[in-house]
């Protein structure tokens, strides 16, 4: 097949790809038209069902099925009366989903369309995220005009811009509309567009390098297309950017690696693109490029008055003006007509792009900064033509104010390209993630007999479950894994947070990105790409990021209204030193120099439109939570957005989770006591034998202290707890039949034919088992001394009672109290018995105390708290926790570092430690009062320095801002408010001994 462009291969069909394969590509744009050979098939057509509601009588039914059928693109169409539905297939090119339903309530019926069914054989389409970068934002107007141009797309489903980032994130039906399509609507709305990233899981991107000429890349497409399971690809030769869409079940991006470079002999080498690279090198490319436009626009505006003076003198314009024609253009000097050409080139030329900007915004029915910029300026301008001609013709000089435009635009381009460095640094907690994952891994590759005979360097993108990997010291582990042979120390503090090197052996697991410090390691690969715990804690942050915190509406409103209010002001200003002059309300001698009131009107009026400044409302709150979601990373904190950054800094209450929160998770049995005369390792036995089934850690607990009581081994020695049990089950312990959990009870099964019941007091209560006075009052001293009592009943009778102990962990009650002295009031709420739930919160400082909760409870717990409008939180594993984490205003997954992706919570503290609830907390407070700094910052100035601009001391004081003074005080106010949240990167987590405010001697 040929290429299309010399610098442009594109590929629309590969021999041995299925034809069907065509429904399940993101986006057939992507590669340029992708032909389906069948006239209606799968792939080019949708189905969709839709409930009609209305219905009464098979007239019905064929009423609206005619009425689908008459509409332009509607295949077929088929109505169930019985089950009020309709079958509609159509071609989605010529009509849409919601075209189906007009056509049914316009028939005199209701219609909602329902989630598409599975499909046998082929799962149906599903949606998209993408991302793109969106160029040329300058405020929140911006953004609020993007956001509502991408959701009116058809297919999109949800859009989010974010200004600090400069980012878009999209959810998109691919079957609607393309990645291209939605470049195209940003660049229609006079943006810059690209795309970034999709969550496609059959599409890779590569470098490639060794493609020079058009043989190389004909040579290159044969043999992509010798490779069966290669779908679609587009390769740029300018870029040597590679796109290739493949069938995952038949091939992996490393086949496809070795595939290429094999084929071609080594020709052509490969390299995964990392999304993440290409936007660091966007952000360097705005900055270098707005670095080039104001280095320009200051050479010329330095030079513009040097010009100026140089022509002051007599000597100079007798030179220049020795002809009559030229003598004509006097009474202005030469270097007047020079700066009209130097600043013609500032203002059309390097200034453009505010026109440009200006314009878009117009276009979308916004105004933002630029339209400021593009008023004052080209007011200035086009005052100081008009009068440059004038005096030409007349021979009167009046002032001209060429230096005001060029002066201006170079000043808003410096804080442009000062914002532009800021915000840069805002997003460096991602980029320092990014870089944390190393390029390269070291495959072990083995022969049939499982001996390694090679070692291969591959790209770390590369690595696929499974893959044997060997991690030497000094270097940074390639994918989460398990450990395989090797012994070391890890430093996960980069992950986790956690300061101390942690011990890694055999079946110990490990986290992608963490650096391996002494012996070598050999891991096998469980989890790669996007799956891993960096790339989900990267994919945490950015959704952060992307989100808007609701004070954000605030800053949305005064946009929308902000420059109409200026421009208005603006004219007022005018109108009112104009009106002013002319009826002598004010002394000849407050005019420049050669001046009229005309003149000196509208020097006011341009800096009361230059000197306002949108941006800075704008950039106060996306900025901070930027800094604030990176310093959370950071410190093992993650932030799932800015609505639950902004909830945090109101949290009344604090609901802890007893058993793994509170205490350590290690339950361990301290007692085991019979009441029937059986002997004790017979009793521990059957116990054991009920517990070996059960994943509950008080279950695995009993099973341990059983098995060490029987064999006298270590339990640190064995490959895990539930490892463990289940090895020696059919070895000691007896065989269990109609075994069942009963979630806050116990367990319960058949030993021998006889029901054994493990569990709590309810558990006996409901199975009608009674329980002795002996029975109770040992119970009752387990729980007084924060133990937890497990009764034992078998055949109907109870035989014993264990008593098991989970140990607080040691912070346990200094951030309770911490918590206190914050304001915040702590609340534990448990499933365990009354008297245990007090015992432990009397430990740790706890006053309010629910015992005896269900875990689906435990949300009405929460529920209850809430009914007065207080914020809460909750603080719990993520397990059992999650309905409560889901009901609290704010959900806190505490110990998350190898499962951070818990959809219930808000907040996911990597460390299993207490004292990130404080700094959860204080870190939500510190943000939201430098928000508000900045929101009183960009507010004040706004609201003083337009007055001032406007001359309102100028009457008493004589103060008069020049327009392009008032310029560099609008570009720096955004740069400012950008510094301010670029403070919080000095955030350091809270001292308790400060908190406590206890003095250390």
């Amino acid at each position: 097949m040929a290429p299309s462009r010399s610098r442009d291969v594109q590929l629309t069909s590969i021999a041995g790809a299925a034809d069907d394969d065509a429904g399940d590509l993101e986006e057939v744009r992507l590669l340029d038209s992708y032909d389906s050979r069948d006239g209606i098939d799968d792939g080019g057509m949708r189905r969709i069902q839709v409930r009609v509601t209305g219905m009464t009588c098979a007239a019905c039914s064929t009423s609206v099925e005619s009425a689908l059928c008459a509409v332009n693109g509607v295949i077929t169409a088929s109505v169930a009366l019985l089950q009020n539905k309709a079958d509609v297939v159509f071609n989605p090119a010529l009509v849409k989903d919601e075209d189906i339903k007009n056509a049914i309530e316009d028939a005199g019926f209701e219609a909602e369309i329902l989630p598409e069914p599975s499909t046998t054989g082929k799962m149906p389409h599903g949606t998209l995220v993408g991302q793109f970068i969106i160029g040329g934002m300058t405020c929140a107007a911006c953004v609020n005009s993007m956001e509502g141009i991408l959701r009116d797309l058809p297919g999109v489903k949800r859009a989010v811009v974010a200004l600090a980032t400069s980012l878009g994130e999209v959810e998109y039906d691919p079957s609607v509309i393309g990645k291209d399509d939605i470049v195209n609507a940003i660049e229609d709305a006079g943006f810059e567009g690209s795309f970034v990233q999709s969550s496609e899981q059959d599409k890779v991107v590569f470098e490639v390098v060794g493609v020079y000429s058009l043989i190389d890349t004909q040579v290159l497409e044969g043999v992509l297309g010798s490779i069966k399971g290669v779908r679609q690809f587009r390769f740029d030769q300018i870029s040597g950017q590679l796109d290739i869409v493949f069938d995952p079940e038949v091939l992996s991006p490393r086949y496809l690696v070795d595939g290429i470079e094999g084929r071609s002999s080594g020709k052509f080498k490969l390299r995964v693109r990392n999304p993440y690279t290409r936007m660091a090198s966007k952000d360097v490319e705005e900055s270098s490029a707005m670095f080039r436009l104001f280095v320009s626009s200051l050479l010329l505006s330095v030079n513009s008055s040097l010009l100026h003076e140089a022509s002051m003198s007599s000597y100079t314009n007798d030179i220049f003006f020795t002809t009559p024609e030229m003598r004509a253009l006097r009474p202005f000097l030469m270097g007047d007509w020079l700066k009209w050409g130097l600043v013609s080139i500032i203002q059309f030329v390097i200034g453009k792009r505010f026109y440009i900007a200006a314009a878009r915004a117009l276009k979308n029915g916004s105004t933002n900064m630029d339209v400021l910029v593009a008023v004052g300026t080209t007011a200035s301008y086009t005052y100081s033509v008009c009068a440059l001609l004038y005096g030409a013709l007349t021979g009167f000089r009046a002032p001209v104010y060429f230096e005001t435009s060029a002066m201006l635009i170079t000043f808003v381009l410096l804080g442009k390209y000062l914002e532009c460095l800021a915000k840069g640094k805002t997003s460096d907690a991602i980029k320092k993630l990014v870089e944390l994952a190393p390029a390269t891994a070291l495959l072990i590759i083995k022969d049939k007999g499982g001996r390694s005979i090679e070692e291969k360097e591959i790209d770390s993108l590369l690595v696929q479950p499974g893959d044997m990997l060997k991690v030497v010291p000094g270097t940074k582990i390639p994918a989460d894994g398990i450990v395989t042979w090797g012994s070391s120390y890890v430093n996960e503090s980069m992950v986790t947070g956690e300061a101390v090197p942690v011990q890694k052996e055999v079946n110990a697991s490990v986290i992608g990105g963490t650096i391996n410090l002494h012996g070598v390691l050999h891991i096998q690969a469980t989890k790669v790409g996007s799956d891993t715990v960096l790339s989900q804690i990267i994919s945490l942050v950015e959704t952060a990021q992307m989100s808007k915190a609701p004070i954000q509406k605030f800053a949305d409103y005064v946009a929308s209204i902000f420059v109409p209010t200026v421009v208005s002001l603006a004219l007022l200003t005018f109108f009112s030193w104009y009106g002013a002059g002319s009826i002598g309300a004010y002394p000849e001698e407050w005019l420049p120099e050669n001046g009229n009131h005309f003149v000196f009107a509208l020097m006011f009026s341009i800096a009361v439109v230059v000197i306002a400044c949108p941006c800075a409302l704008g950039l106060a709150t996306p900025t901070a939570v930027m800094v604030a979601t990176g310093v959370g990373a950071n410190n093992g904190v993650l932030i799932k957005g800015g609505d639950a950054l902004e909830r945090a800094q109101m949290v009344k209450y604090v609901i802890f989770d007893k058993t793994g929160t509170l205490t350590q998770g290690k339950a361990s049995v301290t007692t085991a006591k019979t009441f029937t005369g059986m002997q004790r390792g017979e009793f521990l036995r059957l116990v054991a034998s009920a517990e070996a089934s059960s994943e509950h850690p008080l279950a695995q607990a009993i099973v341990e202290y059983a098995r060490h009581f029987h064999f006298f081994d270590d339990s640190s020695a064995s490959d895990g707890t539930q490892n463990g049990a289940k090895e020696l089950k059919s070895g000691w312990l007896f065989d269990v039949s109609d075994f069942i959990a009963l979630p806050g009870r116990g367990v319960q099964c058949l030993i021998d034919g006889k029901p054994i019941l493990v569990g709590n007091r309810k558990l006996m209560a409901e199975s009608g088992i009674d329980i002795s006075d002996e029975v109770e009052n040992f119970v009752v001293e387990l729980e007084e001394s924060a133990r937890t009592g497990v009764l034992v009943a078998y055949d109907d009778i109870i035989i014993g009672v264990l008593g098991i102990s989970d140990p607080l962990k040691r912070e346990a009650s200094v951030v309770i109290e911490g918590l206190q002295k914050m304001g915040v009031r702590p609340v534990m709420v448990t499933g365990d018995n009354r008297r245990t739930a007090r015992a432990v919160a009397k430990e740790v400082g706890i006053q309010d105390v629910r015992a005896e909760v269900m875990p689906a409870g435990k949300a009405d717990v929460v529920q209850s708290f809430q009914k007065d409008g207080s914020i809460v939180a909750m603080v719990g594993d993520g397990i059992n926790d999650s309905p409560a984490l889901a009901a609290a205003d704010v959900g806190m997954a505490i110990g998350a570092g190898t499962d951070i992706a818990i959809e219930a919570a808000d907040y996911v503290l990597m460390r299993n430690n207490l004292e990130d609830v404080i700094t959860a907390i204080d870190l939500s407070r510190k943000t939201f009062s430098r928000i508000r700094l900045n929101y009183v910052f960009a507010i004040v100035y706004n609201v003083v320095a337009i007055p001032v601009a406007a001359g309102a001391l100028y009457p008493s004081l004589r103060i008069k801002l020049p327009p392009w003074v008032a310029g560099a005080c609008m570009a720096l106010s955004s740069v400012s408010v950008v510094c301010s949240s670029l403070l919080l990167r000095r955030y350091r987590r809270p001292r308790l001994t400060q908190i406590l405010e206890i003095v250390v001697e």
